[in-house]
C-alpha cells in the first residue's frame, strides 16, 4: 500500500472551496443491489475461484446508474459481494466514470489515464490528467481538474492534487470553476437535503 500524499497548500484551498460548491457526491444508494454488466470487443479472462476477470477493449460496466468506460479493467468481487474496478484508458481516449447522484436530478462524472473504484470502500481515485464535473440534469454545473482526484462518498470528503507542469498549466495548479450555491441556482431538494463535503488535508491511499 502507498503512502498517502499530502496535498500542497494551494490544493488544499481549492479543496476546500469545492467542498461547499459540490456538496456531497452520494452516489444513488439502489445502484450496490443491482446486478454489474461488463462488456468488452476482446475476451475476458474470468477466474470464478479468484471472483477477477480481466478485459480489454472498448471495455462498458454499468451497474445500475454507474457507467465506466475504458480500454483496460480489472475486477475483483470481495466474499461479501462488493466490487473493486481498476480501469485504464488508452492514448488519447481516458478511462471515464458516471453515477448518479442519490435523491436529486444530478449526476458526477469524470475521466482521468486511471480509475479506481472500491464499492465497498465507497472511493473513486481519478488519477492522470484527472477531470471530476457535477451537472444539474446535463448541464455542467462545477468541474475540477487536477493530477489527482479522490472522491470518499461514506466520509463526504473530496480532495484535489496537482501535477507536473504542462505547456497549458506551466504552475502544475488544480483549476476549477464553480457555480453559484444560492437559493436561486441550487436544485431545491439538493439545498434542503444534501450535507455538504468537508475537505480533507491529504489523498486518500491507493487501493
Amino acid at each position: 500500500m502507498t503512502p498517502s500524499f499530502p496535498i500542497r497548500p494551494a490544493a488544499f484551498c481549492c479543496a476546500a472551496a469545492l467542498a461547499g460548491a459540490m456538496g456531497a457526491a452520494q452516489a444513488e444508494k439502489t445502484d450496490r443491489s443491482k446486478p454489474m454488466t461488463l462488456e468488452s470487443d476482446k475476451p475476458c479472462v474470468v477466474n470464478l475461484v479468484k471472483q477477477t476477470s480481466a478485459c480489454s477493449g472498448n471495455v462498458v460496466i454499468t451497474q445500475g446508474t454507474l457507467l465506466i468506460r475504458a480500454d483496460k479493467v480489472e475486477l475483483r468481487e470481495t466474499t461479501d459481494g462488493y466490487q473493486v474496478a481498476s480501469a485504464t484508458g488508452a492514448d488519447g481516449r481516458p478511462a471515464q466514470y458516471r453515477q448518479k447522484r442519490d435523491g436529486v436530478d444530478e449526476y458526477v462524472e469524470g475521466a482521468a489515464t486511471r480509475i479506481d473504484y472500491d464499492s465497498r470502500a465507497n472511493t473513486l481515485r481519478f488519477e492522470g490528467q484527472a477531470t471530476a464535473r457535477r451537472l444539474r440534469g446535463t448541464v455542467t454545473a462545477d468541474e475540477i481538474h487536477g493530477a489527482v482526484i479522490v472522491w470518499d462518498n461514506t466520509a463526504e470528503m473530496f480532495s484535489v492534487q496537482g501535477g507536473a507542469a504542462t505547456a497549458a498549466n506551466p504552475g502544475g495548479r488544480v483549476r476549477a470553476v464553480l457555480a453559484p450555491r444560492d437559493a436561486a441556482s441550487a436544485p431545491p431538494a439538493a439545498a434542503a437535503s444534501a450535507p455538504l463535503l468537508r475537505s480533507t488535508p491529504s489523498l486518500g491511499e491507493r487501493r
